[in-house]
């Protein structure tokens, strides 16, 4: 499915961080990458004015938001759906972007809320980028063929990096300083060049 590409506007634009609690710690492919790679992503944002917003799923038995992912006092919605669009979310969404025409996702786990928050809102008309270096699942299969499906969908693909820039624009922006100094270290190996040796991955 093709789309017409446009030009990131801060203004349209919100951040989603997907379901990155504790009792995935142990069984997420380089979980720690991609909560550090996230939480990156979360301070520029908040350094850029971009709002954002933070679910859990099932918080009673996979726990609460990592402490790593400084989301400071903004409550995370909770959920059983495997989505995070919720009525609450979306309304919040709406509520904080008054124009609201693109989501920038990172979490957990790419072929399942991840996945499904994508094809949600892409089915509604909106634009979704999928911070790749900042989603994961347990298993890298999964995770292949979820990038997979959502590009195909009509995602984008792009990583932490290239979205910063992006929202950014211009090196004369007043907080291009700050901005520099998250990403003047590259950002954490996520595995992702071992997903072009898996047979028939696109990646």
């Amino acid at each position: 499915m093709a789309q017409r590409i446009k030009p990131l506007s801060r203004e349209t634009s919100v951040l989603l961080l997907c379901d990155m609690q504790d009792k995935f710690r142990p069984t997420i492919k380089y979980f720690p990458q991609i909560v550090e790679t996230s939480n990156k992503l979360l301070q520029a944002c908040k350094i850029l004015d971009v709002p954002y917003v933070v679910t859990e799923q099932y918080p009673k038995g996979l726990g609460r938001t990592v402490t790593e992912l400084e989301i400071g006092d903004v409550k995370p919605f909770e959920k059983t759906l495997f989505s995070m669009c919720t009525p609450d979310v979306i309304s919040y969404i709406k509520e904080q972007v008054k124009d609201f025409k693109t989501a920038i996702i990172c979490g957990l786990e790419a072929h399942a809320c991840v996945l499904q928050t994508a094809i949600d809102l892409l089915s509604q008309g909106y634009t979704v980028y999928i911070v790749v270096d900042a989603v994961s699942s347990r298993s890298l299969t999964d995770r292949m063929y979820a990038f997979d499906h959502m590009r195909q969908a009509g995602a984008f693909l792009t990583t932490f990096e290239s979205i910063i820039l992006q929202l950014t624009q211009d090196a004369s922006h007043p907080k291009f300083k700050q901005i520099q100094q998250l990403i003047k270290t590259s950002a954490a190996d996520t595995g992702l060049l071992a997903l072009h040796h898996i047979p028939n991955s696109s990646l």
